[in-house]
């Protein structure tokens, strides 16, 4: 019997499956050596060849957890600084072997495999673990300067030693390093206002092939295409982000936090369209469609969730939450836990609300108990504007119930939520939880992933709002982007990368 996070599935768990030992791992030999002069930052046993050949998608932690190790990099480097990553890239570019930057590896779209054409003689994973400083804190103007391998709670940490916070949280925070969030335009855990980490850049420094990538450090310009912009999100297909100026902000004193139950989840979506364009931005702003409240413990399965919250380092944020609890009764919704009245000392959130909030953060914790008990449970994530939303919402969902009726007898679960919230449209969520097919789940779930995509395309939304592109979104990202856009990126390339090293197969296939 199924207990704690595994409880309220509603998916028939069989018996735990033990994962491969590190002792039975066999990888392929390695085609090129560690270079003697790069030989004091390199490793390349099994072990850490194994730890970078993967990310964290479900199909990446069912082949890690069958051993099936089949693109490990050569060798990985661990650069001290700016310097060992330009003779580190200086040697991949002489000899032809691609470059993977490596920040946390909780990719989940195939960021970071090492897997590359047979014309490269190899692949090696760069891992920035050691470039994790705050190197200086501008209180004035409210920046601080960091190193891109730093990892969530330590930025954060050394942040706090000022009484700052950069407030950028995503599911992956606890693994995740500030040049990956940068690197595939991460969102963050509040729903309006800040939400992709672009929002925070002040400035960046890449290393590229072709010399050092740095812009100047501004609160705003509108000189040309920005240099950040441009790096945000190139996937490290154009050079290797090593540190950036953020914009930081005074940590919140000041929250509120409540549940609205809502009939129908189309219901609780007009809703939350009017608190988008209140102009109110809420810090959180998360509709649970009924299914997915019941299974996080947040709901009995009659009502659709949404999860509100306020919070402010300057002022009290009960006006705020007052008027968006009005414009919820105005659409109907219910508010039981808390009227959104008085001053609030503590997180403010209710039942409701921590066991969603429980269950969201518990997430990434369990992915390994799910594969070990047949259980296929994967997410995909898009946007897509208002007026398009109800049809959208319905035919993507049909699609993904469908998919799942197909490749799962009719058994698996479709949920959705709202995640992130703009004046003109937002980010339905979808997580798909089906009994998987032992030794066939990587291609069981790429038959459901390929449906979804089809359809989230066609229906006009984009392939990614905040998982990045990688190398398996890449055939719907072809049809998304205008392809003079594609040739542009194409060029830039070439002019910075002209060994077109820098994690070939992603984003851009490089000029023949």
């Amino acid at each position: 019997m199924a207990s704690g996070p595994l409880a309220n599935l509603g998916i028939a768990l069989s018996e735990p499956e033990a994962p491969v030992g590190l002792e039975q791992l066999r990888l392929r030999a390695p085609r090129v050596a560690v270079p003697s002069a790069l030989s004091q930052i390199c490793a390349s046993d099994d072990h850490v060849r194994a730890c970078h050949a993967l990310g964290k998608s479900y199909s990446d932690v069912v082949r890690g957890f069958r051993g099936r190790f089949e693109h490990p990099p050569d060798f990985v480097a661990f650069p001290r600084g700016a310097q060992d990553v330009e003779l580190v890239l200086e040697w991949c570019s002489d000899e032809r072997v691609a470059a993977i930057p490596y920040g946390g590896g909780t990719s989940v779209v195939g960021g970071v495999t090492p897997e590359v054409a047979p014309s490269y003689n190899g692949a090696i994973s760069i891992d920035l673990r050691a470039l994790d400083r705050v190197l200086e804190v501008d209180e004035v103007s409210r920046s601080a300067l960091i190193q891109a391998g730093a990892l969530g709670p330590g930025l954060e940490a050394q942040l706090a030693e000022h009484s700052l916070t950069l407030r950028h949280f995503p599911q992956s925070f606890e693994f995740s390093t500030l040049g990956g969030w940068i690197a595939t335009r991460a969102a963050g855990h509040f729903a309006t206002v800040w939400t992709h980490i672009e929002d925070f850049v002040e400035s960046v420094s890449a290393i590229t092939p072709a010399g050092v990538w740095t812009s100047r450090r501004l609160p705003g310009s509108g000189a040309g295409v920005s240099p950040d912009r441009m790096l945000a999100g190139s996937e490290g297909t154009l050079g290797l982000i090593t540190e950036a100026w953020v914009r930081v902000q005074p940590r919140p004193s000041h929250r509120r936090g409540t549940g609205v139950r809502f009939e129908s989840f189309p219901q609780g979506a007009e809703c939350v369209r009017a608190i988008s364009q209140s102009g109110l931005n809420p810090a959180n702003c998360r509709l649970l469609d009924a299914a997915e409240a019941q299974m996080t413990m947040a709901g009995d399965g009659s009502s659709a969730l949404l999860v509100l919250g306020f919070e402010s380092s300057d002022h009290p944020v009960e006006q705020a939450m007052t008027r968006a609890l009005e414009l919820c009764r105005e659409h109907g919704g219910e508010s039981g836990e808390s009227d959104g009245s008085g001053e609030s000392d503590g997180s403010g959130r209710s039942d409701a609300v921590s066991s969603w909030r429980e269950a969201f953060l518990g997430a990434p914790y369990v992915r390994d108990a799910l594969v070990a008990m047949g259980v296929l449970g994967e997410t995909f994530e898009t946007a897509i504007t208002w007026e398009r939303f109800g049809a959208f919402h319905e035919r993507v969902s049909a699609a993904a119930e469908e998919a799942v009726r197909l490749q799962a007898d009719g058994t698996g679960r479709v949920f959705c939520r709202i995640t992130h919230v703009y004046p003109d449209g937002p980010a339905p969520y979808f997580t798909v939880l089906a009994p998987a097919r032992r030794g066939e789940e990587v291609e069981q779930w790429a038959a459901i992933k390929r449906a979804v995509s089809e359809a989230i395309i066609s229906e006009g939304g984009t392939i990614t709002h905040h998982h990045a592109v990688g190398r398996d979104h890449r055939p719907w990202y072809d049809r998304q982007r205008p392809e003079p856009f594609a040739e542009a990126l194409r060029a830039a390339k070439v002019a910075i990368d002209p060994a077109a090293i820098m994690n070939p197969g992603v984003l851009i296939d490089p000029l023949p």
